[in-house]
């Protein structure tokens, strides 16, 4: 296992998280996700941590609370000391039938803090996120209720999951000019049959120094390596994607992607999963890829994404078949740099 920064900051995270959706048996919106009990749940986390993960990803909403509860009884029943563990949380989905039972409300947020450290058992989670873009709340009072919660002692970090790259950069703007917390990371989809990212979101993250945490590496389990090309109807089978299709995959595309890491995985005597998450650990932006997972069998395949190696010809190839189209303003942009980059000297290359 190797550890990574979570982007600028001096916390130390290992390269895989793990994801903490499938806990709970609460039949609400996860249920196709989740399903796992208490002991099961306890067994997974107790598999991560053995392998070196240092860092456990929940939510509030995951199984109406019962994931950040299993997930706090599961350290507690192994005896793992606060200090060995880095736990992230998030808020903004609804937790209720009333108007303020969700969002990013100084209201909403400060409540849930609370409710998820109960059910948590502890006294601060290492890292909280707002969940998702709420169009009703002003951003500067969801940033202030942030640095509050911060200052406060029961979050050492803040960030934001799933916002657009200028939703991002407005918010560091306005944390700058208030002297307030500023986000350290953003959890976000990314896979190599999904690069969307690649477009604004990377860039920005590299320029301000915020960490990337990946959710659905796999692609919802499509890059799991139970589907072959042809098997259009997703909704067949026992695997995620026949109860849940999500997220979206450009179909041509996502199977191309398909074809070379299975011809890739069995040269290598891999599997597709471990090299389609082993891709996202090469990416520089990325600081930490977030793996779930039912079964034991599943996590240890995840955990063996950290000894696959690429060589330059192989990220060649991967790129060819899963690089995006050609968008505007990103190809002019190219076309009009590339002119500025002949003129300055290549670095020296060590001997």
């Amino acid at each position: 296992m190797r550890y990574n920064r979570l982007g600028s900051t001096g916390l130390i995270v290992s390269e895989l998280c793990l994801g903490t959706m499938t806990f709970g048996t609460d039949p609400g919106m996860f249920a196709a996700v989740a399903g796992l009990d208490q002991p099961a749940s306890t067994a997974l986390v107790k598999q991560a941590l053995d392998a070196g993960i240092n860092f456990l990803d929940t939510a509030n909403v995951y199984t109406r609370g019962q994931s950040e509860r299993f997930t706090g009884q599961a350290l507690k029943d192994l005896g793992i000391r606060r200090s060995d563990v880095v736990i992230a949380t998030k808020a903004m989905g609804s937790m209720g039938e009333g108007p303020n039972d969700a969002g990013v409300s100084r209201y909403h947020l400060m409540n849930q803090i609370d409710a998820s450290l109960e059910r948590l058992g502890v006294d601060h989670v290492d890292l909280y996120q707002i969940h998702g873009w709420d169009s009703q709340t002003p951003m500067e009072e969801a940033l202030r209720a942030m640095e509050d919660i911060v200052r406060s002692g029961r979050a050492r970090y803040i960030g934001v999951s799933n916002w657009a790259a200028w939703q991002v950069m407005k918010a560091l703007g306005l944390s700058e000019r208030l002297g307030i917390e500023k986000f350290a990371s953003l959890q976000a989809y990314y896979t190599i049959a999904g690069r969307d990212l690649e477009r604004e979101i990377i860039p920005m993250l590299q320029s301000e120094g915020v960490g990337l945490m990946v959710w659905s590496p796999l692609a919802g389990g499509l890059l799991s390596g139970k589907y072959t090309r042809g098997q259009d109807d997703r909704s067949e089978g026992d695997g995620r994607r026949a109860q849940f299709d999500f997220p979206y995959v450009d179909s041509d595309r996502g199977w191309a992607v398909i074809d070379a890491l299975r011809a890739m995985a069995e040269a290598k005597g891999k599997t597709v999963a471990q090299l389609a998450l082993a891709w996202l650990l090469y990416q520089p932006a990325v600081s930490t890829v977030i793996v779930g997972a039912k079964r034991e069998d599943q996590l240890a395949d995840n955990i063996g994404a950290c000894d696959v190696t690429f060589t330059a010809d192989d990220l060649k190839a991967l790129h060819k078949v899963s690089r995006l189209p050609p968008e505007y303003p990103g190809w002019m942009l190219a076309r009009q740099g590339s002119y500025r980059d002949e003129k300055v000297s290549p670095r020296r290359q060590p001997g």
